[in-house]
């Protein structure tokens, strides 16, 4: 399994966690959008010093090619996945607390 497969697995399962397991719905609420703007411009810049200074390296052989702010796109990918995740794993947590 190659580097771009395992990212659009994590997509797919962070997007089902999100509006058919956790049932959170944060993919259709526009303040998880305005809360990801925030997050992602600080994941480009990230992403960026990782990579220019050859802390983290990729083999060409398993992502697509596409870079954005020297990250793969599939790497950009991997972190909204782990965002939508963790957004929702907090908001479910949340409300189930709120209920005790």
């Amino acid at each position: 399994m190659i580097y771009s497969d395992i990212t659009i697995a994590a997509l797919i399962f962070a997007v089902f966690l999100d509006l058919y397991i956790l049932k959170t719905q944060l993919l259709t609420k526009m303040v998880f959008w305005t809360s990801y703007a925030i997050i992602f411009p600080m994941q480009l810049i990230t992403n960026w010093w990782l990579t220019s200074r050859n802390i983290v390296m990729y083999d060409p052989k398993v992502i697509i090619g596409r870079r954005l702010a020297g990250a793969p796109i599939e790497d950009l990918l991997f972190g909204f996945a782990l965002i939508i995740s963790v957004m929702s794993l907090w908001v479910f947590n949340g409300k189930r607390s709120h209920k005790k």
